[in-house]
C-alpha cells in the first residue's frame, strides 16, 4: 500500500478501461480506485481515509447521467482533499458550463474533453502529480523520480536540498551561546588535526609572543584554544594603548586574513596559550574535509565581526555622549558666565535707574498737591449747568481706573439712545457723568452750553489722569528696580526669614516680556516665612517658571503659581508649585530630567539659570524635596516641599 492514491469516476467500462491503461504508469507509487458512481466514488474516499491515505489525484468524467463536476467542487471545499489535483473530463462542449462552475465555485487544475487521445491522461497525471509531491510530499521527491517528471523533481530536490542548507547555515547555531559555538569548533578542529597536521598548525605559544604586528601583513587565523591575548593599538603619539583581550574561543587577525589588509592591531600573548594556526590553504582544506563545519565555522567568525562591531559602535557613541555632555557643560558655563555678568549688569542698572524713578515720583506727588491747591482756591464765576467741580474732576481722573471697552462701548450705546448725540455720549461716560439724570436733562435742553462745560470738565479730567499714569509708571519701575535689584544681589549663603511669595514675585518681574503673551494664575495660600540661604530659591523659581514658558512655546497657554502647607509624617512643608497646559513630557525622558546636564530645551537654549540637578540639590540643602508630574500632551506640574520652621 502507497502513501497516496489515484481515483477514477466514469460510469463507462471502457472510459474506464482507457483510465486504466493511462495510469498504470504510477502503480509503483500510487494505489489506483476505479469507481462508476458518486455513491461508489463516496465510499471508496472513505475507505482511503481509513487506511491513512491520501488522495494525490482525482479524475472525474461529467455529462447528464455522472455530474462528476459537482463532485469536485464538493471534494475542494473538504480539508482532506483540497489538496489533491482534480482533472475534469467533459463529454462534449454542452458541458462547457459544468467546467466554469467548477473553476468558479472549488479548484480544478485541468480539464479534457472527450473522445481522449492516446496518453493524453497520461501526460496531464504524470505533471499534476509531480506537482502534487513537491507540494506535500518534498522529503521524497527521488522515490517518485522514476514514475513522474525526472527532471523537475531532481531540481526541486536540488532547491530544497540548498534551501535547508542555507536555513541550518544561518538559524541552527542561534540558541548556543559564544562559549558553547566556539567548543563545537574547537573539538571540530582538534578531530581534523589529530589525523593529520602536517602544518602543526595546533601550537602552544609562550608569554609575550607576538601574532600580529600592526601595519604589517598578516596571512594566518590564529584560534584561541586556551590562554589569553590582547590587542594593542597605537595612539596618535605613540603610545601603546590596550584594546581588547581574548580568551579561549577568540580569534586573532580575522579580518585580516579575510580582507588580505595589513593587520589593524598588534596581538601578544599574556600566558601560555595554545591556538590553532591557519593558513589560506590549510583553511581551505579543513573546510571541505567537513561539510559541517564550514556553517560551523563561519557562524563563530560571523559572531566575531559583529562582536568587534557592536563594541566599535558602542564605543562611538560613549564618546559622542561624552562629547555632547562636555560641549553641552561649556555651553552651560559660557551662559553661566553671562548670567553673572548680566547680574551685575542689572545691579548697576537698577542702581542707576533708582534716583531718577524717586525723583520722578517725588514731583509728581509735589505737582498733584499745588494743583490741588489752586484747585481749591480757583472759583469759577461763570454760571454754570453742570454741579460738577473742577476739584472733583481731576480726583475723578487720579483715582478711578478706566472703564474696559466693552462696557464703555455699552453705556455710551444706551445714553446715545436718548441724546441722539454720539460724541456728547462719549464724554459723559468717560466723565461718568451719565447716570445723572440732572446732566441728562441739560444736555437735552441746552446742549451747545452742555457741550461746552463737559470739554472743560474733561481737560480737568486728563490732567487727573496723566498724574495717575505718572505716579503708577513710576511705582511700577520702583518695583521692578526692587525686584531686579533683590534678584541680582549675590548670594551670602546666610540663611534668613523670608516671604516666599516676594521671591516668587521679583522672578515673575524678569520673565514680564514673556508672561504676558500667557495668561498667568496666582493661588498663593497663607504660608510663614521660611528660612533660606539668600536668592537660591529665587534660582529655582526661575527654573520652574523658564521650563514652562519653554513648554508652552509661542502657544498661548496657561501657567499656574500656586502655594499651600503640606504635612507628611507629622512635618509641616510649604508646597510651592509651577502648572502649565504646555506639551509636557515624555514618560521616558521623565526619570531623567534630574540627570546632570540633561535638558528638555532645544539646542543653544539653556535659559535663565540653573538646571534641575541643580534645583534639586538647592532644594535638599533646604532639606526638601521636588516633585514632577507631567502628561504629554497636557502639561507638566513640578513642585518643590520646603520644611516650614518649628
Amino acid at each position: 500500500m502507497n502513501q497516496f492514491a489515484i481515483v477514477c469516476l466514469d460510469n463507462n467500462p471502457i472510459c474506464i478501461e482507457q483510465f486504466q491503461d493511462d495510469l498504470v504508469f504510477f502503480s509503483d507509487c500510487f494505489d489506483l480506485y476505479c469507481v462508476e458512481s458518486i455513491e461508489d466514488a463516496q465510499q471508496t474516499v472513505e475507505f482511503i481515509f481509513e487506511q491513512n491515505q491520501s488522495i494525490a489525484l482525482f479524475v472525474a468524467s461529467h455529462h447528464s447521467a455522472l455530474a462528476g463536476a459537482d463532485y469536485l467542487t464538493t471534494l475542494d471545499k473538504s480539508s482532506q482533499t483540497q489538496k489533491s489535483r482534480k482533472v475534469l473530463i467533459l463529454s462534449d462542449e454542452k458541458d462547457l458550463p459544468a467546467m466554469l462552475n467548477t473553476v468558479n465555485e472549488g479548484r480544478l487544475d485541468h480539464c479534457l474533453t472527450k473522445p481522449l487521445a492516446s496518453k493524453v491522461l497520461y501526460t496531464i497525471a504524470k505533471r499534476e502529480l509531480t506537482k502534487f509531491v513537491i507540494e506535500n510530499d518534498s522529503d521524497n521527491l527521488l522515490h517518485y523520480s522514476q514514475s513522474l517528471e525526472n527532471e523537475t523533481l531532481l531540481t526541486a530536490h536540488i532547491n530544497q536540498s540548498m534551501h535547508q542548507y542555507r536555513q541550518g547555515f544561518m538559524r541552527n547555531y542561534h540558541d548556543l551561546s559564544d562559549q558553547q559555538l566556539a567548543e563545537n569548533v574547537i573539538v571540530a578542529l582538534h578531530d581534523f588535526f589529530d589525523i593529520e597536521d602536517e602544518t602543526r598548525a595546533c601550537r602552544t605559544y609562550s608569554k609575550n609572543h607576538i601574532l600580529t604586528k600592526e601595519g604589517t601583513e598578516n596571512e594566518f587565523l590564529w584560534f584561541i584554544t586556551s590562554g589569553e591575548v590582547a590587542l594593542y593599538k597605537l595612539d596618535d603619539n605613540g603610545h601603546r594603548r590596550e584594546v581588547i583581550r581574548h580568551t579561549k574561543g577568540g580569534m586573532v587577525g580575522g579580518m585580516s586574513f579575510v580582507t588580505g589588509e595589513a593587520s589593524f592591531s598588534t596581538a601578544i600573548t599574556l600566558s601560555k596559550t595554545e591556538v590553532i594556526k591557519l593558513d589560506r590553504d590549510v583553511f581551505s582544506k579543513v573546510m571541505h574535509s567537513n561539510s559541517e563545519l564550514l556553517p560551523l565555522f563561519t557562524n563563530l567568525l560571523l559572531r566575531h565581526f559583529n562582536r568587534r562591531l557592536q563594541r566599535s559602535i558602542n564605543t562611538k557613541m560613549q564618546l559622542q555622549e561624552t562629547l555632547d555632555s562636555l560641549k553641552n557643560a561649556q555651553n552651560q558655563l559660557i551662559e553661566r558666565e553671562k548670567m553673572a555678568v548680566l547680574g551685575q549688569l542689572v545691579a548697576g542698572v537698577a542702581h542707576e535707574l533708582n534716583n531718577p524713578v524717586a525723583a520722578i515720583a517725588h514731583q509728581a506727588e509735589k505737582l498733584t498737591a499745588t494743583l490741588n491747591t489752586i484747585l481749591d482756591k480757583h472759583q469759577d464765576t461763570t454760571e454754570k449747568l453742570l454741579h460738577p467741580t473742577y476739584r472733583n474732576m481731576f480726583e475723578q481722573g487720579k483715582t478711578t481706573t478706566p472703564l474696559s471697552t466693552s462696557e464703555q462701548r455699552e453705556r455710551v450705546k444706551c445714553i446715545d439712545q436718548r441724546l441722539n448725540n454720539r460724541l456728547l455720549s462719549k464724554k459723559l461716560v468717560r466723565l461718568n457723568l451719565d447716570s445723572s439724570q440732572e446732566v441728562i436733562d441739560s444736555a437735552l435742553h441746552f446742549p451747545q452750553q452742555t457741550q461746552f462745560e463737559v470739554n472743560e470738565l474733561e481737560n480737568y479730567v486728563q490732567l487727573g489722569e496723566s498724574l495717575r499714569s505718572i505716579r503708577v509708571c513710576s511705582e511700577r519701575i520702583t518695583q521692578m528696580v526692587k525686584s531686579l535689584k533683590s534678584y541680582a544681589r549675590k548670594d551670602t549663603e546666610v540663611r534668613q526669614l523670608v516671604d516666599v511669595h516676594e521671591g516668587i514675585e521679583d522672578t515673575i518681574v524678569i520673565f514680564e516680556n514673556k508672561l504676558q503673551h500667557h495668561k498667568l494664575i496666582r493661588k498663593y495660600s497663607a504660608i510663614p516665612h521660611l528660612y533660606t540661604m539668600g536668592n537660591a530659591l529665587q534660582q529655582v523659581w526661575t527654573n520652574f517658571i523658564s521650563n514652562a514658558l519653554d513648554a508652552l512655546g509661542t502657544t498661548s497657554g496657561e501657567i499656574t503659581i500656586s502655594t499651600a502647607e503640606f504635612q507628611r509624617n507629622n512635618v509641616h512643608y510649604a508646597q510651592i508649585s509651577v502648572s502649565d497646559n504646555g506639551i509636557g513630557i515624555e514618560d521616558e525622558r521623565l526619570p531623567h530630567i534630574f540627570e546632570l546636564n540633561f535638558t528638555t530645551k532645544k539646542e543653544g537654549h539653556f535659559g535663565l539659570g540653573i538646571g534641575l540637578s541643580i534645583c534639586q540639590q538647592i532644594i535638599h540643602q533646604h532639606k526638601g524635596w521636588i516633585d514632577v508630574e507631567s502628561q504629554s500632551g497636557k502639561g507638566t506640574t513640578i513642585s518643590a516641599y520646603l520644611p516650614l520652621p518649628q
